[in-house]
């Protein structure tokens, strides 16, 4: 008790001290800077009542868990990128995907978010720059619900650039250089990305207007980064013809596991769009939750119709195309039309995948057929089964029309119009910039021949996803063999046979143990003048013998293990 009267008594010293140094300023200002500091006072006031008594306190709870849901999406994006690419390039993708929602994060900052979402600007096109650096933006009502703070809606919006700049990235794949592509990647966000955004999500924007229905992003996210990186691939141009001979991902295991992060950051891309913790968000995961199994199933059995196997691979790519699908439907249609969208995403977006080769365009990691076919099945799916009763589940949207269940024709045409736009100002807008910035000195987007031979790894990381240095480094704890000859006893090297266990748990045959020996050791056992001499009877001749170099050069001895006891 006497602590706590203690405690009141300082309280009131700081606070009686603290008003009288406020006097006491006070008393020696101008009338003009009290007016202006009383209205500092009265502003911030009034945001602290908004934000009291307008902002609701679980949809803020329920944005902000599904923001940091989205964000999970990019290392999802960097595993899928990097199990589907050969092992000498997985690392430049991981690389790639992380930097870029770095460099969007800033251009966000600095004024993607008032290029794409400032109220002031009228011209239909795209914003200006009234909130540059985030003014102005802190507890106004956001654009998409009253009900949150504009700047929750602005992290939550920043989120889905840094998807898109991720899924854009999957044109690097093999033979782009990692450092122009970050320019690129600041340059494409506000030239392509803002203004699409600003069409279908900002107030002035002639697409919503119009009234197009798009939920989640069909447009900028997914038509923007599969068109956007369809002319990046064209920019860049094929792979070389050798390069692509048997290409096999190189970590399927990795492949599923990206996968699967991307599906549950999906669901908190999709079912935050509703912007409060409502029945339309608990309807758009439940549709991607639908469209997201069909696809995948979809996609499985088409490839099952031509190989009679699974494919591990394909489950994902179908998957995939059924969320694509259900970026732009989610929030609009009902369960049942989520399952037939899903079926259609997989089945359209399966056979899509060979019109790269039509096109002669190197789309190495098919980002065209899944995320922009995917997105115009969506957003027609809108064009036939949006309803407003769905729509109205959030509670704010009351008045909006669907498609053809809401009797609203007209809508399907809508739809096909804003495809159009998006479609083609995406694939012109990329290929220009991506030229523009290929024609800097120093600024080449694609490495040279060389580089695409050994990897992007080697060339712009200097690390490698899977390093198998240390393999490489048992090669020198080796020493000669005494059973073969002195002429061929300095060409092959030989491990005295020790436990399974001894060795750190590696098997005493495998592919580390019986693989060739590197030419640069061969030639420093064959110039070295100190070669240990090794007694036959130190050395168990039943354990496995190394191949020699004539095994592997048009030698006589074809079998490594001819001579084994």
């Amino acid at each position: 008790m006497k602590r706590q009267n203690k405690f009141k008594l300082l309280l009131s010293q700081f606070a009686w001290s603290n008003g009288a140094n406020l006097r006491n300023q006070a008393m020696h200002s101008s009338p003009e800077v009290i007016s202006n500091r009383v209205e500092h006072a009265l502003q911030a006031s009034s945001v602290l009542r908004r934000d009291a008594s307008q902002f609701d306190r679980g949809d803020i709870a329920f944005i902000i868990i599904a923001g940091a849901m989205v964000s999970f999406m990019i290392p999802g994006l960097a595993f899928l990128y990097s199990g589907l690419a050969r092992r000498k390039s997985a690392l430049s993708l991981i690389w790639a995907v992380s930097c870029a929602g770095s460099v969007v994060i800033f251009q966000w900052f600095f004024w993607g978010y008032s290029l794409a979402f400032s109220t002031t600007a009228t011209n239909g096109f795209i914003g200006n720059l009234k909130n540059f650096g985030l003014r102005n933006v802190l507890g106004e009502p956001s654009p998409g619900s009253p009900l949150i703070p504009e700047l929750l809606y602005s992290f939550y919006q920043m989120e889905f650039a840094c998807v898109t700049a991720g899924i854009l990235m999957g044109a690097i794949a093999e033979r782009g250089r990692v450092f122009p592509a970050m320019i690129f990647c600041f340059f494409w966000m506000t030239l392509v990305y803002c203004p699409i955004a600003c069409w279908v999500w900002s107030t002035h924007g002639w697409a919503f207007r119009w009234g197009v229905l798009d939920y989640a992003g069909g447009g900028p996210v997914e038509i923007g980064s599969g068109i956007g990186g369809l002319a990046y691939s064209w920019v860049l141009g094929r792979r070389k013809e050798k390069e692509l001979i048997n290409f096999r991902p190189h970590n399927v295991a990795m492949v599923g596991l990206g996968t699967f992060m991307l599906w549950f950051g999906w669901l908190g891309f999709n079912g935050g769009s509703a912007f409060g913790a409502n029945l339309r968000a608990i309807t758009a995961v439940w549709n991607s939750m639908i469209a997201a199994a069909f696809g995948g199933m979809t996609w499985c059995l088409l490839d099952y119709r031509m190989e009679r196997k699974f494919s591990m691979v394909g489950f994902c790519s179908g998957t995939i195309a059924g969320l694509v699908a259900a970026t732009p439907s989610s929030g609009y249609i009902p369960p049942w039309a989520s399952l037939v969208t899903g079926v259609l995403a997989g089945f359209i977006s399966n056979f899509s995948t060979k019109l790269k080769f039509y096109l002669q365009v190197d789309d190495a990691l098919d980002l065209a057929a899944e995320h922009a076919i995917g997105a115009i099945v969506g957003l027609l799916a809108n064009g036939f089964f949006g309803t407003s009763a769905i729509i109205s589940l959030d509670g704010v949207n009351m008045s909006q029309t669907g498609g053809f269940l809401d009797s609203h024709w007209k809508q399907l045409y809508i739809q096909f119009a804003y495809i159009c736009a998006t479609v083609g100002y995406s694939f012109v807008v990329t290929a220009l910039i991506a030229k523009t910035i290929d024609m800097i000195p120093r600024l080449k987007l694609r490495t040279s021949e060389e580089g695409e031979s050994l990897g992007m790894d080697e060339m712009e990381i200097g690390e490698f996803a899977n390093d198998y240095i240390e393999v490489r480094r048992q090669f020198s704890d080796w020493t000669p063999s005494p059973d073969r000859s002195s002429e061929k006893a300095s060409q092959f090297i030989t491990e005295v046979h020790v436990a399974a266990g001894d060795r750190h748990g590696q098997p005493d045959t495998g592919p580390h143990i019986d693989m060739p020996t590197p030419s640069h050791i061969n030639n420093n056992i064959q110039n070295s003048a100190d070669v240990p001499i090794v007694d036959e009877k130190s050395v168990n001749t039943n354990g496995p013998r190394l191949p020699v170099a004539e095994d592997y050069h048009g030698g006589a001895e074809t079998n490594p293990h001819a001579n084994e006891n």
